[in-house]
């Protein structure tokens, strides 16, 4: 099984945390966004993960080298491709071409998810979609009586489906989207100057290719600050049910109460605090003196006598004051 993950995108709506670090790479539970969506294509895939090739803008060689690490970490061979103009999300997956061969998933490295179903070798096709309410702005399918997805329809003003495409497809025949995705470049099938995939999806479902719809439980988006504090409030609430280890020892926690959930990273000093729930705190970080609940904090940051929530601060931030609702960029200095 061969992952694509096309993430070029500056992640202006993610600003400030997306000027030094590229959005996939942001750590949500301790853990980059990018990081805990293989795992969440793991999860639901009967082969093992071979290859994972992740599509770039200009992030440089600090940045690439932690994608591969994310793939080495996963018993996986990273790969760097390179999506120098914005063309859109067809070309975008094409930029990796030479993994489109074999079973296949592409995976927009912006979005989480949960899942009970499993990619079976009888699969053509799957389409990950979540149930919503107002589908009218979102990419919805549309299917036939047997359950197969026959059509695609980009933002319906009339009803069509309540089922959102997140972002998420498997192919079984990578080959085939080769194919189709080159045709639209070739033939130029472009919309407001873009190639994009449900273009390439329309053509393979006329001709008879079957794609399911794989429906989540539950779909986390990390497009912009708010959200994001939620996903981590719940991949916080997933890792504490599964027993999974919060606290690195190496934590110095004096005077403090942790109320869990919570993610407490390597390195860190939390004084005379309480932290907490749904907080996580990146590695080398110091909090003295301070109440924080429902909050992502990254690395390297000192934060002192403030009370915050709903929140995220990013890395080497220094931070004296006393507020509620906060998003500050990396390398900040704050004292009120």
């Amino acid at each position: 099984m061969n992952v694509i993950i096309p993430m070029a995108g500056r992640g202006s709506r993610l600003r400030p945390h997306t000027l030094t670090v590229p959005k996939p790479l942001v750590p949500v539970g301790g853990k980059p966004i990018v990081h805990r969506l293989v795992d969440d294509i793991a999860a639901v895939c009967a082969e093992k993960i071979e290859k994972i090739a992740f599509v770039v803008g200009d992030f440089g060689a600090e940045v690439e080298k932690e994608l591969l690490e994310v793939a080495a970490s996963l018993g996986a061979v990273g790969s760097i491709h390179y999506q120098k103009q914005p063309l859109g999300t067809g070309h975008a997956v094409l930029c990796a071409a030479e993994m489109l061969e074999g079973p296949v998933v592409v995976a927009f490295a912006d979005t989480l998810f949960k899942a009970d179903f499993k990619i079976s070798k009888e699969d053509e096709g799957i389409l990950w979609v979540k149930q919503i309410e107002d589908p009218s702005a979102f990419g919805v399918i549309k299917m036939n009586d047997k359950g197969e997805i026959i059509d695609f329809v980009e933002k319906p003003k009339e009803f069509v489906s309540d089922l959102a495409m997140i972002g998420i497809y498997y192919f079984k025949d990578g080959a085939r989207l080769h194919r189709e995705l080159q045709y639209l470049i070739d033939n130029a099938v472009i919309k407001s100057g873009e190639y994009q995939l449900p273009d390439a999806l329309r053509r393979m479902t006329e001709s008879g290719y079957v794609f399911k719809p794989g429906e989540v439980s539950e779909w986390l988006d990390c497009g912009n600050k708010e959200v994001t504090v939620y996903t981590n409030q719940r991949v916080l609430e997933y890792d504490l049910a599964k027993g999974i280890e919060m606290v690195h020892p190496s934590a110095k926690i004096v005077n403090s109460t942790i109320i869990q959930p919570c993610y407490i990273g390597e390195d860190t000093v939390i004084e005379n605090s309480v932290v907490g729930p749904h907080v996580s705190i990146g590695k080398g970080t110091h909090v003295v003196s301070s109440v924080i609940k429902n909050t992502n904090i990254q690395l390297d940051s000192h934060i002192e006598n403030v009370v915050i929530s709903n929140s995220m601060i990013g890395s080497k931030v220094v931070y004296k004051s006393s507020v509620q609702d906060l998003s500050i960029g990396d390398f900040s200095t704050l004292n009120a």
